[in-house]
């Protein structure tokens, strides 16, 4: 045998070694069996399939060692205390968005969206690289939580109101299904602000219960039905410019994980933060057709002046929030920074190609 068979061979075996030893492995590991719920409601498109999607990954990529049982909103526990669900450690996991928990945990509220903030890409860019990850998990620590990115809306729409909206009088008022800090934003405007899980809202803005909600955007409020309870539908979503979903997890569960363990929940994560992303954006456009050409809806853009003021509100409610809350302070700082220094590259990226190339 010359040199190079012998290679050729020695490597074979050296590959084949070093593929069977870690599926002994993990076939001697300990399993765990998990449950995950969520604040989205049953066979929610996108949403329900995101988890759907990541649980299975889990399995498949744990070699079966972590078995998650999911359960939509409602069908273990109300959608809104999944917070205090995985807190408590009734259940493991959950899914959700972290400005539902905004009379918990004001500060938790910059880790879902921001209005007048971060898009998709400074969002991720933040919590990967301007250390808004570390700070989630710190705000997150007291409360037996770990918390991790999962699925983006991208940009949403400003949302469904009864009425046309032409000056910020006609806000005042208003009753509105919101949440998080643009809630607080429109309350300075004079609206008056609920918070109702996803499977209410229809019905409540139907019986007038509701004068105006913000879901997510075309593809999922056309399955909503919104445009039956209201006709005007209004960008630009000032409110919600990339949502950020998020996996909480309870820290007890998550530490008696073993590294790997912990290491595929990251990168499920990772990966379906990415394809709900993709799966919004897909299939929106074609929604936003089908509710103006076939169910009549009237598409309008918030006039500036309303937009104006509605900024700053917005940065009154932050310094308002920060001057009472230090851990709020903390987080609305470092976001801040980032901002300053991502916004001049936007500026000349994405903002120019918008405004100059696509017609």
């Amino acid at each position: 045998m010359d040199r190079r068979d012998f290679l050729k061979t020695a490597g074979v075996g050296i590959v084949a070694a070093g593929a069977a030893a870690p599926t002994a492995a993990l076939a001697k590991g300990k399993t765990y069996n998990w449950r995950m719920t969520t604040t989205w409601p049953p066979k929610s498109p996108v949403l329900m399939d995101a988890c759907e999607l990541f649980v299975k990954k889990v399995e498949t990529m744990s070699g079966g060692r972590l078995k998650v049982q999911l359960f939509a909103g409602g069908e273990l526990i109300p959608p809104l205390q999944t917070f205090e669900a995985v807190q408590q450690g009734t259940i493991q996991m959950g899914s959700s968005a972290s400005y539902y928990w905004a009379g918990k945990v004001p500060e938790a509220q910059f880790f879902s969206t921001v209005p007048f903030g971060f898009n998709f890409q400074q969002m991720v860019a933040w919590l990967y690289h301007g250390g808004g990850l570390e700070l989630w998990h710190e705000i997150y620590a007291p409360h037996g939580l770990i918390a991790f990115p999962m699925f983006n809306t991208g940009v949403q729409m400003g949302g469904w109101f009864r009425k046309e909206i032409k000056s910020l009088a006609d806000l005042k008022g208003l009753k509105m299904r919101i949440p998080g800090l643009g809630g607080k934003i429109l309350a300075k405007a004079g609206v008056n602000v609920t918070l109702l899980p996803a499977a209410e809202i229809y019905q409540a803005l139907e019986r007038g219960v509701i004068d105006a909600t913000e879901w997510i955007g075309p593809f999922h409020d056309n399955i909503m039905g919104f445009y039956q309870a209201a006709k005007y539908y209004y960008y630009p979503g000032w409110h919600e410019p990339g949502t950020m979903g998020e996996l909480i997890i309870n820290k007890a569960a998550w530490d008696s994980l073993t590294p790997d363990l912990q290491e595929i929940i990251k990168c499920a994560c990772a990966e379906i933060t990415l394809w709900g992303l993709t799966a919004f954006e897909s299939r929106n456009g074609a929604a936003l057709q089908e509710l103006i050409q076939k169910h009549g809806v009237k598409l309008r853009k918030f006039p500036k002046d309303v937009l104006d003021q509605l900024r700053k509100f917005s940065k009154e409610v932050y310094e308002e929030e920060a001057a009472k809350n230090p851990k709020f302070k903390k987080v609305y700082e470092s976001f801040l920074a980032f901002q300053k220094k991502i916004t001049p590259w936007a500026a000349i990226s994405e903002k120019a190609f918008y405004d100059e190339m696509m017609g």
